[in-house]
């Protein structure tokens, strides 16, 4: 090589060596053992480590934190002789002024051709990305607590919508299954509710309000309330329904709002000899059952207009009286409009399932349509499912 070519190669030696010293990561050079034999200025910047207490002097394990050190010596050297590298493993680097650094380190275990090996490490301060890291888990924590939250507020809510327990009518049994949609997170719009208007003379509703979360709760609150109200003066379901109905259009009409429900409503007449008798009539509410042992389930009452659609409405009422061991089913649509894929669950396959029902109590019947509806969906229900079941014991048994 020519004088002439010395300056240039000075410079381009120069230009390698301020690039090693002053590169945008932390570079050491080790033994094996871990002992640095050389570190750039970056590092010692950084740290604030002196070059002259490192070089020859110090194995770079010692730099870490102590839960680091253990890391180091179980895992990291371990893993590095065994594949010859190393990538991104997270530590904390301890200065000697006490400060901790967060760094990321990828190292290669090399070998030269004299056969000396040398373990070359690159550090990358990670200060920012564990402020993201630990920004990204406070926001997790605080969305799962939300959600959390929001889900124990909805379900709270939903059972302030639904009777704390069915009341104990002699000589009847009663029975009812709620399951809201999914995971329960938001208010649903189904409902039920079961009370006494007098001695012997009982009321009970089931339905299914437009709309989920705070205004189906509220059309919900509505409906169940008013419908007690009206149940004092307007013993006959078709009279009850059509009260309830001018209520709802009437506040529809003024909060210019959905407030649409369909109700299936019975009134129970308990007559001596334990005698069930049922009046019950419909507003745009699935058809009940009637339910007998060992027989095909009777679809009982016919449709009528769904509440709150339209200033006028028309209620057709169905009277039957329960032998004992005989049973009316009602639910909500959630049941029959229940999907598997493509595919409703429909009525045609709640009738096969209520045949297979008829001999077991209230309770039973109740349960086993609600367990075959979520088998059907895999235990994911894509709306609220309420069941309702008025039942006349057999002689001698339920008894009160």
């Amino acid at each position: 090589m020519s004088d002439a070519d010395s300056p240039a190669r000075e410079t381009s030696e120069s230009g390698w060596e301020d690039l090693y010293q002053h590169a945008p990561c932390g570079y050491l050079v080790s033994r094996p053992d871990g002992t640095i034999i050389t570190v750039n200025e970056t590092f010692l910047a950084w740290t604030g480590h002196q070059r002259e207490a490192l070089a020859g002097r110090t194995r770079f394990f010692e730099l870490l934190s102590p839960g680091d050190r253990i890391f180091y010596e179980t895992h990291y050297a371990p893993l590095l002789q065994m594949q010859g590298f190393v990538r991104e493993i997270a530590v904390t680097l301890v200065c000697p002024d006490g400060r901790r650094l967060p760094a990321l380190l990828n190292a290669t275990l090399t070998t030269a051709a004299a056969g000396e090996r040398t373990i070359r490490t690159v550090v990358f301060l990670a200060a920012d990305r564990r402020t993201y890291e630990r920004e990204l888990l406070a926001a997790r924590r605080r969305a799962e607590q939300s959600e959390a939250h929001a889900t124990l507020l909805a379900r709270t809510l939903q059972a302030s919508l639904l009777p704390p327990e069915l009341p104990e009518i002699p000589g009847v049994e009663i029975a009812a299954v709620y399951r809201p949609a999914g995971r329960g997170d938001e208010v649903g719009g189904d409902f039920y509710d079961v009370f006494e208007i007098r001695a012997g003379d009982w009321t009970a509703i089931i339905g299914d309000v437009c709309g989920k979360g705070a205004a189906a709760a509220s059309l919900t609150s509505l409906v169940r309330h008013t419908a007690r109200a009206i149940a004092v003066r307007a013993r006959r379901p078709r009279t009850l329904l059509t009260a309830l109905n001018q209520v709802l259009f009437r506040e529809g009409t003024r909060t210019r709002a959905m407030w649409f429900s369909t109700v299936a409503c019975v009134r129970l007449q308990i007559r001596a000899g334990r005698d069930v008798r049922l009046s019950v009539a419909l507003a745009g509410h699935p058809h009940p059952f009637l339910l007998r042992p060992l027989a095909q389930p009777v679809p009982v009452a016919k449709h009528g207009t769904v509440l709150g659609a339209f200033p006028e409405a028309s209620f057709h009422e169905a009277s039957l009286v329960l032998a004992p061991g005989e049973a009316l089913v009602l639910y909500t649509d959630g049941l029959t409009e229940a999907r598997s894929g493509g595919e409703f669950f429909g009525e045609a396959r709640l009738e096969s399932l209520l045949a297979t029902l008829g001999e077991r109590d209230a309770t039973g019947i109740a349960t086993g349509i609600t367990d075959a509806v979520l088998s059907f969906q895999h235990d994911d229900a894509s709306d609220d499912i309420a069941v309702l079941v008025i039942r006349a014991p057999e002689r001698g048994a339920g008894a009160a």
